[in-house]
C-alpha cells in the first residue's frame, strides 16, 4: 500500500484499493445498484466525474451523484457501472480500467449502492452526455474532495450527516460517502469505513 502523502496515480491507487477488503451489504428488499467512481486527468490533474440530476426526475431530482443506477437481472457490479457511466456521461471504460470495488451503501431509499472506481484517462470530447436523467457533467480535481469532511448532526438520526465541499455548496450522502471513503482508500491507503453515515432527511425518499 502507499501509505505515505496522497496516491495519484493510476498504479498507486490500484494497489491501494487493491490491499482493500470491502464490505458486502446483505438484506431483505433491497434494489441492487452500481455507480462509477471514475478517475480522470484534466490537464493532467487527477479528477472525478460529477453528475447533476435532471430537475424533472421521479427520484433525488436535481441532486449531485456518480454515475450509476441499478443492476440489470445477471449483470455484474462492475458491468453495470460501466454501463451507467457509458450511458450518463459518453464515457467508455474497458473491463482492465477497474481499480476495485469499495464498499456497500445502503441508502434510505433502499438501494445497496456498490461503488467501482475506474481509471477514465484524459479528459476527451467523448465526454460530453449527458443522458436524459443528466443535467450536467462536472469534472472536480481529487484535491477538492480531499479534506476532511464536515460532520453534522440531525434530530431524525443518531448518526451524523457527511458533507463534503462542491462547487460553493455541498455534496452528501450516498455520494459524499462514497467519496470520501475513496479518498481514503484509493489516495492514503486508509482502511476507512462510511456505511454509517447518514444521509440529509431530503434524499431519504
Amino acid at each position: 500500500m502507499v501509505t505515505s502523502g496522497a496516491a495519484h496515480d493510476r498504479p498507486a491507487m490500484a494497489a491501494n484499493i487493491t490491499g482493500f477488503r470491502r464490505h458486502v451489504a446483505q438484506g431483505e428488499g433491497l434494489t441492487a445498484a452500481s455507480v462509477a467512481v471514475c478517475v480522470v486527468l484534466a490537464d493532467g490533474v487527477p479528477s472525478l466525474l460529477i453528475t447533476r440530476r435532471a430537475a424533472g426526475l421521479r427520484n433525488h431530482a436535481g441532486q449531485w451523484a456518480l454515475p450509476g443506477g441499478r443492476r440489470d437481472p445477471g449483470e455484474s457490479i462492475e458491468d453495470a457501472a460501466r454501463r451507467e457511466l457509458r450511458e450518463e456521461t459518453g464515457v467508455e471504460v474497458m473491463a482492465d480500467d477497474v481499480l476495485g470495488v469499495l464498499d456497500d451503501y445502503v441508502s434510505r431509499s433502499g438501494y445497496v449502492i456498490s461503488p467501482v472506481v475506474f481509471w477514465g484517462g484524459p479528459v476527451t470530447a467523448a465526454m460530453n452526455g449527458p443522458a436524459t436523467e443528466v443535467a450536467q457533467i462536472h469534472v472536480i480535481p481529487l484535491a477538492d474532495f480531499d479534506v476532511p469532511p464536515r460532520l453534522i448532526t440531525i434530530p431524525e438520526s443518531e448518526f451524523p450527516v457527511i458533507q463534503l465541499p462542491l462547487l460553493g455548496s455541498y455534496l452528501h450522502a450516498p455520494t459524499a460517502a462514497i467519496i470520501y471513503q475513496f479518498c481514503q482508500v484509493a489516495l492514503h491507503g486508509a482502511g476507512t469505513r462510511v456505511a454509517h453515515f447518514e444521509q440529509p432527511v431530503f434524499a431519504w425518499k
